[in-house]
């Protein structure tokens, strides 16, 4: 359906070239927030633009636009850019643009330029001359981005290796103790793509192949470490070699001062860095500019995307009203806004869970009636991921009444879903990363499960299968190749082992090693499960078609993946098979 224009309340809404050619008519003055599909416009500005309409009372002259870039050619230059740029349009011509989220220079550049189409239609001054501004890549600005980038953004990739897994926390704490910041990671089993392309200069080496296997079979953390773009500068313990003297009696007393201010060497190099530390053996490293850009696309796609917007987790809440009555307008908001849904759960709470979500009402006259409406039926958890997810949420959500939300924030969630059961908003938020963390946690117990991925199964489709597993949010907590000999297969197939069958099962194993994970997620025994599919792959392909063994099973045994029924086996074969330690108290269901 072809896009129109359409006035959403504030601002008008330009996806399209020929909705921008058609701004360009706009008398007076346009100010355009420009967007990226995958993030949306500027939320927080919106308070902002609301409060210059109200008071300047212009609506001939003042008009507020956002335009997403990817859809309009004009605006190609500002693509795959995370930082807020708004665009200045006077009379049809760009005359101004702002970068980043300055409330204070937009307020003060919108109030002036009003005030001059004032004064010039009152007659009382010329029309300014403004020089329009060119929306497109110039060399000038490619170069500083260029020097941007070397001054501010210097990366380097690394990669702490299988056999270090282990002291990924004392290396990560070794790298950040540097000066180093961990701009984003990724706990990994690497494809044979990623392995050949990063050690491209080893390939030839004779052993390399055993290298390939030992780096694909294993869990490795790939890290984008920044170097800053500052000399460090530090107040370490530089104390004389001796103590000041007191001042005899026959000298001035001297105000004391503070230690000269000392700056570190900034570590240019990481390599360099490690060895000096001694674990330059563990961790692998990329610095040359150039291949960092590419195995930053390589490892992390969305890295260039989304830098400057970390990603967050917070808990999400529908009150059991607006569940019963609006959730797929809530799911659809959701995903519009560039949510990802990890988990979701319908949930009944108890009068403790809810007193604790409703804490900020508790001194409201209608606290009792909340809690009783609460606790009545089930509410909808959800655990939402997204860059800057938290504070996004919370912008979205708007104002904790509804009459608050409907006199200054129309366009929030509470605004737009409130019931008339209760005067306060019907969604929930996580209010800092830490209540997020323990409020997940609290709603979606983590679970462990051991999972298999079976001999007949090649690199490339062993490769789609951590992918999806990835994607369905299961965290791989311990991953080993191994040979399933009899004593192995016994702990893993401890239920059939009585069975006829069982001996094919123990020959289709024996053809090869196969791929051992414990992993971890809410619910996770009946997850994976769901994920794998039915036994038999014909039915799987007729049942679940989406699933593991209906994509890569070619019969009942050799299926492609297999996974623990219970918690219990679960608990029981990680220890047996990894040798490690496993919560104590693993859910008996």
């Amino acid at each position: 359906m072809a896009s129109k224009k359409r006035e959403v309340q504030l601002q008008t809404v330009i996806n399209s070239q020929s909705l921008w050619d058609e701004m360009l008519q706009n008398k007076g003055l346009t100010v355009i927030d420009v967007y990226q599909a995958w993030c949306g416009p500027c939320k927080a500005m919106q308070t902002l633009f609301r409060k210059l309409k109200n008071e300047l009372n212009e609506d001939e002259i003042l008009h507020f636009a956002v335009a997403e870039a990817d859809s309009i050619v004009t605006l190609q230059s500002f693509r795959d850019k995370c930082e807020p740029v708004f665009l200045f349009s006077l009379n049809g011509k760009i005359i101004a643009k702002i970068q980043g989220a300055n409330a204070p220079l937009v307020n003060k550049k919108v109030i002036s330029l009003v005030n001059e189409e004032k004064k010039i239609a009152a007659g009382e001054m010329v029309r300014p001359q403004y020089q329009e501004i060119l929306l497109t890549d110039s060399d000038s600005d490619d170069a500083g981005d260029a020097r941007y980038q070397s001054a501010e953004e210097q990366y380097s990739i690394a990669i702490i290796k299988p056999d270090a897994v282990r002291k990924a926390l004392e290396i990560k704490e070794n790298i950040t103790n540097a000066g180093f910041v961990i701009a984003t990671e990724d706990k990994t089993v690497l494809t044979e793509e990623q392995v050949r392309d990063f050690y491209s200069a080893m390939e030839d080496q004779p052993d390399f192949e055993e290298f390939l296997s030992f780096m694909t079979t294993g869990l490795s953390y790939v890290l984008v470490i920044s170097h800053g773009s500052q000399e460090q500068e530090s107040w370490e313990e530089l104390r004389p070699e001796s103590e000041p003297k007191e001042p005899s009696e026959d000298q001035p007393e001297v105000e004391a001062k503070p230690p000269p201010r000392v700056t570190r060497k900034k570590w240019d190099s990481l390599q360099e860095y490690l060895e000096r530390q001694h674990v330059s053996q563990f961790c692998d490293v990329e610095e040359d500019v150039a291949d960092v850009s590419k195995f930053m696309d390589l490892f992390f796609p969305d890295f260039k995307k989304t830098k400057g917007m970390k990603l967050e987790k917070t808990l999400a809440l529908l009150r059991p009203d607006l569940f019963q009555e609006r959730t797929d307008e809530v799911l659809n908001i959701i995903e519009n806004e560039g949510f990802k849904i990890l988990m979701q759960r319908q949930v009944v709470l108890s009068e403790e869970e809810a007193t604790t979500l409703c804490k900020e009402y508790e001194n409201e006259d209608y606290f009792g009636k909340l809690i009783e409406n609460m606790t009545r039926g089930p509410s909808l958890a959800l655990v939402l991921l997204r860059g800057n997810g938290l504070q996004h949420w919370k912008q979205l959500l708007g104002p904790r009444t509804v009459a608050e939300a409907n006199e200054h924030f129309p366009q929030s969630l509470c605004a737009q879903f409130a019931m008339e059961s209760l005067p306060v908003n019907q969604l929930y938020g996580s209010d800092s990363s830490e209540t997020a963390e323990r409020e997940i946690q609290h709603f979606f117990p983590p679970q462990n499960t051991l999972a298999v991925i079976k001999p007949h199964v090649t690199r490339e489709q062993r490769e789609e299968i951590l992918r999806s597993i990835k994607e369905n949010g299961f965290d791989l907590t311990q991953v080993k190749e191994m040979l399933l000999t009899r004593e192995r297969a016994d702990k893993v197939y401890s239920k059939i082992t009585g069975k006829d069958f069982y001996k094919d099962v123990l020959e289709m194993l024996s053809e090869g090693p196969s791929l051992v994970m414990a992993m971890t997620k809410w619910n996770a025994v009946a997850e994976w499960r769901r994920l794998m599919g039915p036994t038999d792959p014909e039915e799987a392909r007729l049942l679940s078609p989406d699933s593991i063994r209906a994509q890569f099973g070619i019969s009942t045994l050799k299926n492609a993946v297999h996974g623990s029924s219970t918690a219990y086996d679960a608990f029981e074969c990680i220890g047996r098979l990894f040798e490690e330690s496993v919560p104590q108290n693993p859910e008996k269901n």
